[in-house]
């Protein structure tokens, strides 16, 4: 509602209350009938007057105060507000920066502490972050380097302004492996980082010598252990033709010693039969030892499983024969090759010699079995994603510690003596499929079931 100020409203009163008689002479009230002033009259009116507009002059008054202190409150009371908001405000900010300076002082001490050097380039190439090992390692401290070009910086480092500048227009991130074989292994990161108002680098130099050395170590370790296993197997299959056709020799010089020489000529023939068969089965063995020592140069390529696994059978039937006991070629073999087995990528070499070494394994058990009817069973098939190859032979079961030493490298961590010989081991097939065709191979054996190889193949 609009109020009207108080001069208007002192102003209407009047009027209003000499409205109701308006007469052509309007102070007749204050003449007598003859003309004089009623003096009287005219100061009771005044002081009326005045008391009237003192009192409503009061009225206003109060109601100002009123209004007045009403405002006031109102001031201290948003004024308590606005002072409790600043103080509020103020506390957040002090919080604010105080973890902001605990979270970069944090920061600080990660790339502080950080086990790699880290180096910070703005667009100019020029060095805005150096961290305690970039100190170490190069012997400058962040205050020489700050503001100066890499290059001019830290000469030896082996990266090139056309690299940095490649990080910076592209905004990919770079990696890049520097070495000297033997005495030094870095891997460098180079990754743009975006400002609003200016784009740089962060640089990441980690020094793997020790590293790379160390699994170096390891992996002459484990070649050695494979050439181990292979040389302790090529020994013990190359022993027995050459035991056999030392035998036969043998037998054959003590028979030309004797009288009746024509008497033995068919026995000395089938001697030196027997004699240039072991030499063939020596030289075959020998020559699938050069054959695996050059497959490692091939490339993995489909190949039909079931073809591998034939070749594998022909291939052991020309290396592994006892004169003395089972021939391989008298184990009855059956093969369940399920229809429409797909293609599967590997190296055709490498899983060729698995089968071979395999089949070696169930021919040396057969043997230590002297079973009446020896027999290996093959099963190929598909199922989900994976190739399934089962090989099962009734020969010689394998204790439980052999089914746990079979698949160790030669050089076995364990304190105890190994069960299982190490030319009988299947530590390089079983790295053959696991590590080179992402499979799996495990083993179970007993006496009344036999012993069972399986692989599991990816199907890509």
């Amino acid at each position: 509602m609009k109020k009207w100020p108080m001069k208007k409203c002192l102003a209407a009163l009047l009027l209003s209350s000499v409205s109701f008689h308006a007469y052509a002479d309007i102070f007749w009230r204050f003449r007598n009938p003859d003309g004089t002033t009623k003096w009287q009259w005219v100061a009771n009116f005044s002081s009326s007057v005045l008391i009237l507009t003192l009192l409503i002059v009061m009225i206003f008054l109060l109601l100002s105060n009123r209004r007045a202190g009403r405002a006031n409150r109102e001031l201290k009371d948003i004024k308590a507000t606005l002072e409790d908001r600043v103080a509020r405000r103020t506390a957040s900010l002090i919080e604010t920066t105080e973890a902001l300076k605990s979270r970069e002082e944090y920061i600080t001490n990660i790339v502080e502490s950080m086990p790699l050097m880290l180096i910070g380039l703005n667009q100019r190439m020029e060095i805005i972050q150096w961290n305690q090992v970039a100190e170490t390692s190069t012997g400058r401290p962040i205050a020489s380097v700050l503001g100066k070009n890499l290059w001019e910086a830290y000469p030896a480092i082996t990266l090139t302004p056309d690299q940095v500048a490649e990080v910076l227009q592209t905004k990919k991130t770079m990696a890049i492996k520097h070495s000297q074989r033997d005495q030094y292994y870095f891997d460098i990161t180079i990754y743009a980082l975006t400002d609003k108002d200016e784009t740089g680098v962060v640089i990441l130099v980690d020094d793997i010598t020790k590293q790379m050395k160390a699994e170096n170590k390891v992996s002459e370790r484990d070649k050695i252990s494979a050439m181990g296993e292979l040389a302790s197997a090529m020994a013990y299959d190359i022993n027995l033709p050459l035991q056999s056709i030392l035998s036969s020799l043998l037998n054959a010089q003590e028979k030309l010693s004797s009288n009746e020489v024509s008497a033995i000529k068919s026995e000395l023939l089938d001697t030196l039969k027997n004699a240039c068969f072991s030499g063939k089965q020596a030289s075959a063995i020998i020559q699938n030892l050069l054959d695996l020592a050059s497959s490692h140069h091939h490339e993995k390529a489909p190949a039909d499983i079931k073809v591998l696994m034939d070749q594998s059978i022909n291939l052991a039937g020309s290396l592994f024969t006892d004169l003395s006991g089972l021939r391989f070629g008298d184990i009855h073999i059956t093969r369940h090759y399920h229809e429409g087995l797909p293609h599967i990528p590997c190296y055709h070499s490498e899983l060729q010699q698995v089968f071979v070494r395999l089949l070696r394994n169930a021919f040396h058990s057969l043997n230590k079995a002297s079973h009446e009817n020896p027999a290996i069973n093959i099963e190929i098939s598909e199922f989900y994603d994976s190739l399934w190859i089962k090989v099962q032979h009734n020969g010689k079961a394998l204790s439980p510690l052999e089914q746990e030493d079979i698949f160790q490298p030669f050089f076995s961590i364990s304190d105890r003596d190994p069960a299982c010989p190490v030319e009988h081991r299947l530590s390089y097939s079983y790295f053959i499929i696991t590590d080179h065709h992402d499979g799996q191979m495990s083993v179970t054996s007993d006496e009344k079931f036999g012993t069972c190889f399986n692989i599991q193949l990816p199907l890509v």
